[in-house]
C-alpha cells in the first residue's frame, strides 16, 4: 500500500478528531464561563413574591421561612442567602448614573466575585458607620471613582433618600449589561431604606452545586415555598443569554457531522485502495482455502489500526491545542461582544471518550461497505493477471 495513501488517511482522521475536540471544548467552555458569570449576579434560582412588577423594588418576604431549613439540607444546593435590590442614582460632582443597588446578607457566597475583584476585596462589613459598597470598573471609570472613595446614591422614595457609600472593592466580569448596573452593599442598608425590619428581605437566592439539577430543584422549591412565593430559574430570568448559548450547540453538531463524514469517506477511499493494491493477495488466499469473512477481518483489522493511529494523533494534537489556549490564552476575543476576553475551553473526559468512541464506530461501520468487495473477487481472475 502506498505510504502517501496511509499518511492521508491517518491525517484526515487526526484532523477530524482534533477539530471535534477543539470545537466541543470551546462551546462547552463558553457555556460554562458565561453561565457562571450570569449565576454570579443572580444565582441559579430566585425565590420572591408573586409580582408582575419588573422593577428593582421587591415586595418584602419573611426571612424566617420554614422551608429554608430543608433547602439548606439538600445535597444539591450549595448556598441560600437573602437579598434585596433597589433602584438608585449615583451622583458625583461631575456626573450622574442610574444603578441597581443589591443588598446581600452575611451568607452571600462571593466565590464568583473574588477572582474578578481587581481592586480591594468583596468586603461588606460595616466599619465606623461607613456603608461599604462594591462597584464595577465600568461604573468606577464613568463616575471617576477609586478604591476608598465616597459616593452618594439617591433613592427615589417619598421623600427622596440618599446614602453615602465607601468603595471597598472594584470588580470586572466582562458582562457589560451587569457591570454597568449593579452596586453591592449590605442587606441592612436596603432594609432601612425600605423601612423593613431585620426579618424582611426582597427574596432568596439559591445556588446549586451542579446546574444540571436546575429544573428538578426549581420544581421542588416551588412546591415547598407555598402559594405566596414564586421561584424563577436563571434561564427564565435571562432567557436571551441562554438561548444564545443553546444556538452554539447547533454549530457543534454541524461540525461533528462534517468531521465524522470526512473521516468516514477517507477511510472508505483508503480501504478501497488497499483492496485494489492487494487483489492478487486476496486471490491467492482464496485459492488456498481462505474464506471471505476471514479475509474481510484481516482488512478491517488493518484499517482499524489506521483509525487507531489517527485517533491517537488527533487526541494529542487537540488536547495540546486546548491546553495551550487554557494556559496561555493565545486566541483573544472582544469582551464587549463575547463576554470573555479570550476563547475559553472546557475539557471533559466524557466528551473526549464520546468523540473517540463515535469516530471509531462510524469509521468501522463505513469500512464494512468496501470490505464487501472481497466476496466479489474471483481467485482465478485475480491470479490470471499476476
Amino acid at each position: 500500500m502506498s505510504g502517501t495513501v496511509l499518511a492521508i488517511a491517518v491525517t484526515s482522521i487526526a484532523l477530524s478528531v482534533m477539530v471535534m475536540l477543539v470545537a466541543v471544548a470551546i462551546v462547552t467552555g463558553f457555556k460554562k464561563e458565561i453561565t457562571s458569570k450570569v449565576v454570579g449576579f443572580g444565582a441559579h434560582i430566585r425565590i420572591k413574591h408573586f409580582d408582575n412588577n419588573q422593577s428593582y423594588e421587591e415586595i418584602p418576604v419573611n426571612i424566617d421561612q420554614k422551608f429554608l431549613a430543608k433547602l439548606k439540607s439538600d445535597t444539591r444546593i450549595s448556598s441560600v442567602n437573602a437579598y434585596a435590590t433597589k433602584a438608585g442614582i449615583i451622583r458625583t460632582s461631575e456626573d450622574i448614573l442610574g444603578v441597581a443597588v443589591k443588598g446581600v446578607d452575611s451568607t452571600f457566597n462571593s466565590a464568583f466575585f473574588d477572582p474578578n475583584i481587581i481592586e480591594g476585596s468583596f468586603n461588606l462589613h460595616i466599619h465606623s458607620g461607613d456603608y461599604p459598597a462594591i462597584i464595577s470598573k465600568s461604573i468606577a471609570d464613568k463616575m471617576k471613582l477609586k478604591l476608598n472613595d465616597y459616593f452618594v446614591v439617591y433613592f427615589i422614595d417619598e421623600p427622596p433618600r440618599a446614602r453615602k457609600f465607601k468603595v471597598n472593592g472594584i470588580y470586572s466580569t466582562g458582562l457589560e449589561e451587569f457591570d454597568n448596573l449593579y452596586v453591592f452593599c449590605p442587606l441592612t442598608v436596603i432594609q432601612k431604606l425600605n423601612n423593613w425590619n431585620v426579618l424582611q428581605a426582597g427574596g432568596f437566592e439559591v445556588n446549586l452545586k451542579n446546574i444540571s439539577d436546575l429544573e428538578s430543584v426549581n420544581e421542588s422549591i416551588y412546591k415547598e415555598a407555598g402559594f405566596e412565593l414564586n421561584t424563577q430559574s436563571i434561564k427564565t430570568i435571562y432567557p436571551e443569554i441562554f438561548h444564545w448559548l443553546e444556538l452554539q450547540d447547533v454549530n457543534v453538531i454541524i461540525i461533528l457531522v462534517l468531521m465524522i463524514l470526512v473521516a468516514g469517506i477517507n477511510m472508505v477511499s483508503t480501504l478501497l485502495i488497499i483492496l485494489l493494491d492487494n487483489t492478487t493477495t486476496i486471490g491467492l488466499l482464496k485459492a488456498i482455502g481462505a474464506g471471505n469473512s476471514g479475509i474481510r477481518k484481516i482488512f478491517l483489522m488493518v484499517s482499524s489500526g489506521i483509525v487507531g493511529i489517527g485517533l491517537i494523533a488527533g487526541n494529542v494534537a487537540g488536547l495540546l491545542l486546548c491546553w495551550m489556549q487554557y494556559r496561555f490564552h493565545l486566541v483573544s476575543l472582544p469582551q464587549e461582544s463575547y463576554y470573555v476576553p479570550y476563547v475559553p475551553v472546557n475539557l471533559s473526559v466524557t466528551n473526549i471518550l464520546l468523540i473517540n468512541a463515535g469516530t471509531l464506530v462510524v469509521c468501522i461501520l463505513v469500512m464494512l461497505i468496501p470490505s464487501m468487495i472481497v466476496s466479489r473477487i474471483s481467485p482465478v481472475k485475480a491470479l490470471r493477471y499476476e
